[in-house]
């Protein structure tokens, strides 16, 4: 089969690109504003990238559209459509579906598969789980929204049959608290996926993650955002309970029990074994510091992580994914000694390079934060680990999100602020005024309407022993590599 790709260097479309070729298919796709990582991915595939959504693409004549919802029906000032190629498909009547449906039909079906969902650390998590099934022998297909350091691409099939599994689940016909009947062994090959809750395309308004039909599905948290497509918190709270609607009676629901917003969830329906995690009273916890703790499952210790991570949000995505990974027949034991070498996905904590001032290293950073809540606990997990005494953290952002351009989340930025000593918003192209929100921080605060002035403002602050985190869910102008630049 020959698919052209809509929107194909989207972290998601990117990998269901790679996926489609690895499994035979032609591949080629089309975008805009392309820039790495997963443009260098997909030429490394020699999957064929076309600049922009002209009409002229229709002379490749594939056998299916794949529509990426970076796609819309929308017209430029002048009265063009915005994306020609979709009107010349509507028009020929051309065959076109969503991404999500394409895989969930080419891909995931006959798989047990494992998705990863919440409002963040989905991209760390299903890494995580993917790293612990791969370190377990059960070569996982995947597919992540970023490029885990363990694989070194973001998508793949795995192993067509499941190899035999280790570890142990509740016996067959207990019950789980939720009065569903508890999981069995799977069989099927697995497969991790990122669940995201955004919509699947401008002709399906449904999250995209109720396509994959998951047998684990892991709710990491749940907080509002999206205010593009949502319009408050209880309509993304719909959104997960239709996942769980999909969900089968031997399935397993690993949910956070920290958060009240899944717990109106389940009480909207569940009909699956629930495993919980993070609170007092859940099923998996965690004692000890972010860095080394041991998981106790029901009050009793039955593994030890250790490992390079830092930060709560991390501990509490490590329960996630050794709760999920039981379900498929890893111990926890197994699961927490292979997080032992588990590395992060790009742009997740990235050091990006040092540069040296009075003797001492600056330390620049890449996180993809984005949302006020990613935002305070990327920067509370690094101030933790550096301490009282470890150097000042400069956090470099940028509101580029929809939810943040739109500015509904801009009175939360000084709270999710608050571990850095200095902050640096860059405000180009904002409709609200960052000065005014940040106005809470005093002097702490900076804003920059370009890049260039962004720059010169960190530059000149820094000194040696600092830690530069640059946030944001693009490419942010190549501010890391103009800031190393710039201090050496």
């Amino acid at each position: 089969m020959h698919i052209h790709i809509l929107g194909i260097c989207g972290t998601f479309m990117g990998g269901l690109a790679a996926l489609a070729r690895e499994a035979g298919h032609r591949v080629t796709g089309c975008d805009a504003g392309v820039y790495p990582p997963m443009s260098d991915q997909l030429r490394a595939l020699g999957i064929d990238l076309i600049e922009g959504f002209a009409a002229d693409q229709m002379d490749l004549q594939p056998d299916m559209y794949v529509v990426g919802n970076v796609v819309s029906r929308a017209r430029l000032s002048d009265g063009t459509p915005k994306f020609p190629l979709m009107e010349a498909i509507l028009e020929a009547g051309a065959p076109y579906t969503s991404g999500p449906q394409w895989l969930a039909e080419h891909v995931l079906h006959g798989r047990h598969v494992l998705a990863v969902a919440g409002t963040h650390g989905k991209t760390t998590t299903t890494a995580m789980l993917a790293w612990v099934l791969e370190s377990a022998g059960l070569q996982p297909g995947f597919l992540v929204g970023g490029v885990p350091m363990n694989f070194g691409v973001s998508a793949r099939l795995g192993a067509p049959t499941r190899p035999a599994s280790r570890g142990s689940l509740p016996p067959e016909g207990a019950v789980s608290p939720w009065g569903g009947p508890a999981a069995k062994q799977a069989t099927a090959p697995v497969f991790v996926i990122e669940a995201d809750e955004y919509d699947t395309a401008f002709f399906d308004k449904r999250s995209k993650f109720v396509h994959y039909r998951p047998r684990t599905a892991v709710l990491n948290n749940l907080e509002f955002d999206h205010a593009d497509i949502f319009d408050n918190l209880a309509a993304i709270e719909r959104q997960f309970h239709h996942l769980l609607r999909t969900v089968p009676p031997t399935g397993r629901v690993v949910v956070n029990g920290l958060e009240e917003s899944l717990d109106r969830v389940l009480h909207q329906g569940v009909w699956s074994e629930v495993r919980s995690f993070g609170a007092a009273v859940s099923d998996f916890t965690a004692l000890g510091e972010p860095h080394a703790f041991d998981v106790l499952e029901r009050g009793q210790r039955v593994a030890r992580v250790e490992w390079a991570l830092t930060g709560v949000h991390n501990q509490l995505n490590a329960l996630a994914a050794i709760a999920a990974a039981q379900h498929v027949g890893v111990a926890p034991a197994d699961a927490a000694a292979a997080l032992g070498g588990f590395v992060n996905v790009r742009r997740r904590m990235e050091v990006r390079g040092t540069a040296v001032r009075d003797g001492l290293p600056i330390t620049v950073y890449d996180d993809f934060a984005h949302h006020p809540t990613a935002i305070r606990t990327t920067l509370d997990g690094l101030r933790r680990r550096l301490g009282a005494s470890g150097g000042r953290i400069l956090a470099v952002f940028e509101p580029r999100s929809n939810t943040m351009k739109l500015g509904t989340m801009k009175s939360q930025l000084p709270w999710s602020l608050e571990a850095a000593d200095l902050a640096f918003c860059h405000a180009g192209g904002l409709d609200w005024d960052a000065a005014d929100a940040l106005l809470p921080m005093g002097e702490k605060s900076n804003v920059a309407q370009t890049i260039d002035e962004l720059v010169g403002q960190v530059v000149s602050a820094a000194r040696g022993g600092d830690h530069i985190v640059c946030m944001s869910n693009g490419g942010f102008g190549g501010v890391h590599a103009r800031l190393l630049t710039a201090l050496r």
